[in-house]
């Protein structure tokens, strides 16, 4: 059985064939769903499509680096409350993004560190975005790493000595469709890191592996991203999906 680590599935996206397409990765051998939250508005249709589907969508709580702008007080006041509320698989997804806008960087930046140290209170994981900024995001991970720190680097892209630093700080890689890409130097990189720092992850409806990419992702695609990384890594899916899928459950006990 393989875990999607990381879909946005209550997307307007999959408005229109939503259980249809959770039915076909059910049907691919994915056993649960990992939800980040982006923003306000996307906190009801993300617990509702949970509510539906509470064995299989498990929910996260966090504001996402490109919804920091003027009113992110406001946004963090609203994950707050539903931190206190009830219980997340973890907080997500957070982190800083230095590709689509830097005005808001230092707000970012703050956002980041409160929700790390709710996180921290908490005792749950934390599921980054790091796009254009891992040194950034490592740097503030090394100065409030302690114990209870963990979690992922969603979408990992980058060099061996990046990923090297993240599995140093204890956090896992999420690989995903950018694994299937021709022009991706990530095969090259996963070659020299054990599949024991691993976990699996679509970021549906984006970043559709090949032969899928550009078209609409979805969670049953993390078999193909499996597969690509079992003939990288030179081994077996049923290896790739029993490491991977343990990893997961690792990050995010005690939900599954």
């Amino acid at each position: 059985m393989l875990i999607d680590t990381h879909a946005h599935l209550y997307a307007s996206q999959f408005d229109s064939d939503r259980s249809e397409m959770i039915q076909r990765a059910m049907d691919a051998g994915i056993s649960a769903v990992y939800l980040p939250n982006i923003d306000k508005q996307s906190i009801e249709p993300m617990l509702s499509l949970e509510a539906s589907y509470p064995d299989f969508c498990f929910a996260m709580m966090g504001i996402h680096p490109c919804a920091i702008k003027e009113n992110y007080e406001e946004e963090l006041a609203e994950v707050e409350k539903w931190l206190a509320k009830r219980t997340f698989c973890a907080v997500g997804e957070i982190g800083l993004d230095l590709y689509w806008d830097k005005t808001f960087f230092e707000q970012q930046k703050d956002a980041f560190r409160r929700q790390i140290n709710w996180a921290k209170a908490l005792d749950l994981p934390i599921v980054i975005h790091s796009r254009e900024s891992t040194w950034e995001v490592v740097e503030i991970l090394r100065e409030l790493k302690d114990e209870k720190l963990s979690g992922i680097f969603h979408c990992f892209g980058g060099t061996l000595e990046e990923a090297n630093a993240i599995i140093e700080l204890g956090f896992y890689l999420g690989i995903g469709g950018v694994l299937t890409y021709k022009k991706s130097k990530l095969e090259e990189i996963l070659e020299f890191i054990d599949l024991e720092n691993l976990v699996l992850e679509t970021d549906a409806p984006y970043l559709a592996p090949t032969p899928h990419r550009g078209k609409r992702n979805e969670s049953a695609y993390v078999r193909t991203i499996a597969e690509q990384l079992a003939l990288v890594k030179e081994t077996t899916l049923e290896e790739v999906a029993k490491i991977t899928s343990r990893n997961a459950r690792q990050v995010f006990v005690p939900l599954i």
